[in-house]
C-alpha cells in the first residue's frame, strides 16, 4: 500500500496559489495513475487504485492547510499503513522555487499544515516531499505570499516541481521512499 497525501486549502480561489502545490502533485498523480480523487471521507477527497500490484491512495485534505492533522489522522486510523507507506506533498518557501526535496522525518520548519500533522499524530517522523516556492518579496507577509498565485515568470519552474515530485512519488508508489530520494534528491 501507498498513500500520498497532497496539502492545500479547498476551493477555486485557492486553485493556483503557493499553498496549493500539494493539491497540484496530487491532481497530477491522479492523472498520470488513472487514479480519481473525487470520493468524500476523512475530511477530504480521495481516490484508490491500483498500480502495478500496489493499492495507492491519494489524498486532499479539506480541512484547509492549518487543520490537515485532523485529516490525515482519519485517513492513517482507516489504512492503518507502516510509516515507510505513506508520504506527504506540500509547499515550503525555505527552498528556493521549483527545487523538491525529499526526507523521511523533520520539524515542521514553520509550515502550518505539517505542524498540524506533527501535533496530531505526536510525530515528526513521516516521509516529505517539500517544494520550494520561496521566500515572500520584501514588504510581503508570508500569509500572502503563500495565499497568492504564481506569477507568470514562474509557472515553468512551478510546472517541473510538480512534474518532479510526481515523478519521485511514482518511484516511491512503485519502489521506496529512499530509491525515490536516492533518485530525485
Amino acid at each position: 500500500m501507498r498513500i500520498v497525501i497532497g496539502l492545500g486549502n479547498p476551493g477555486r480561489e485557492y486553485e493556483t496559489t503557493r499553498h496549493n502545490v500539494g493539491f497540484m502533485v496530487i491532481d497530477k498523480l491522479s492523472d498520470s495513475l488513472g487514479i480519481e480523487v473525487r470520493k468524500s471521507k476523512f475530511q477530504a477527497l480521495y481516490g484508490e487504485g491500483m498500480h502495478k500490484g500496489e493499492k495507492v491512495v491519494l489524498v486532499k485534505p479539506m480541512t484547509y492547510m492549518n487543520l490537515s492533522g485532523h485529516s490525515v489522522r482519519q485517513v492513517l486510523d482507516w489504512y492503518k499503513p507502516e510509516p515507510e507507506e505513506w508520504a506527504v506533498v506540500y509547499d515550503d518557501m525555505d527552498l528556493p522555487l521549483g527545487t523538491v526535496r525529499l526526507r523521511v522525518k523533520g520539524s515542521a520548519g514553520g509550515h502550518n499544515g505539517i505542524k498540524s500533522i506533527i501535533s496530531t499524530l505526536g510525530s515528526q517522523e513521516f516521509l516529505r516531499v517539500r517544494i520550494g516556492i520561496d521566500r515572500p518579496d520584501v514588504g510581503v507577509s508570508v500569509v500572502d505570499h503563500v495565499l497568492s498565485p504564481f506569477r507568470k515568470e514562474q509557472r515553468p519552474a512551478l510546472e517541473d516541481a510538480v512534474l518532479k515530485s510526481a515523478s519521485a512519488l511514482r518511484t516511491f508508489i512503485e519502489e521506496t521512499f529512499q530509491a525515490a530520494m536516492n533518485k530525485h534528491n
